[in-house]
């Protein structure tokens, strides 16, 4: 088991005792955030499909890996719960794991499978999430949970991934209201709304469709898209007491995307 890589700033271990559950931990936005929150102390759970990728990032992270499909109920509650039973709590939940495939374009030619396909892996699982997750926290009488949205949750797109687009804004209502649930329970649930990321799906994008990856670039303020590491910044923060005010929000993560109506040259 490999060690942990801390931030040099002792201050930054925010999360040292508690137990992080992160979906989607083989790559990307998942990956980044598992490596961040075991630096800042937590005791991280990766959950994924992908068996290889997955147990890397367990070792990376000196955590525990937990094969899960969290479209399946039955998976979702035994990761929750060898998590607490290895670890003894359940403080933060990162439903993370989503997909974004070629054939959700358009409402013209997306079919019903895709649809559905889309609907499950991105809304069903962080339902399946929250539902396994709340209980371990409502017993502590604490915990974050951070759903992973996106900034198309709150802005339309001439580009369409129409299923994504709907999955995301449902994630987002979602989280809104048990947010508003289960507040005065301790339990904090916000939306985080990333921008584009330089992740595998965007590369993808990139190596298959170059003018419409350009169409998303020339909207970002910033000039670029952002790196996995600065979306797990974010949910370090999210999960942690820095956070104790910031329930039930959209938290935008986006380079300026969804304020600008023009942007620099």
């Amino acid at each position: 088991m490999t060690e942990r890589t801390a931030p040099q700033d002792p201050r930054c271990r925010r999360l040292t005792g508690r137990t992080a559950v992160v979906t989607g931990a083989g790559s990307g936005i998942g990956l980044a955030s598992a490596r961040r929150l075991a630096a800042e102390g937590a005791n991280v759970v990766c959950a994924d499909v992908d068996d290889q990728r997955g147990a890397a990032a367990a070792e990376l992270t000196g955590g525990r890996y937990v094969h899960a499909d969290v479209t399946d109920r039955e998976q979702v509650e035994a990761l929750f719960a060898e998590a607490h039973a290895v670890y003894g709590s359940v403080d933060v939940a990162f439903n993370n794991a989503g997909i974004s495939p070629p054939d959700d374009d358009s409402i013209l030619t997306t079919g019903l499978d895709a649809w559905e396909r889309v609907q499950r892996t991105n809304l069903t699982s962080v339902y399946l999430c929250c539902q396994a997750a709340l209980p371990y926290m409502r017993a502590r009488g604490r915990g974050s949970i951070i759903n992973t949205a996106s900034f198309v949750a709150v802005l339309g797109a001439a580009t369409s991934q129409i299923s994504y687009t709907a999955s995301k804004g449902g994630v987002l209502a979602m989280s809104r209201e048990l947010g508003v649930q289960f507040a005065r329970e301790g339990i904090r649930v916000n939306a985080l709304c990333p921008g584009p990321v330089n992740t595998p799906l965007l590369k993808e994008l990139f190596a298959k469709d170059p003018e419409r990856a350009q169409r998303r670039l020339v909207h970002v303020p910033v000039g670029r898209f952002a790196e996995p590491e600065e979306i797990a910044a974010a949910v370090a923060f999210l999960a942690s007491d820095d956070a104790s005010f910031v329930n039930a929000a959209d938290f935008l993560v986006d380079g300026g995307i969804s304020g600008a109506y023009v942007t620099p040259l």
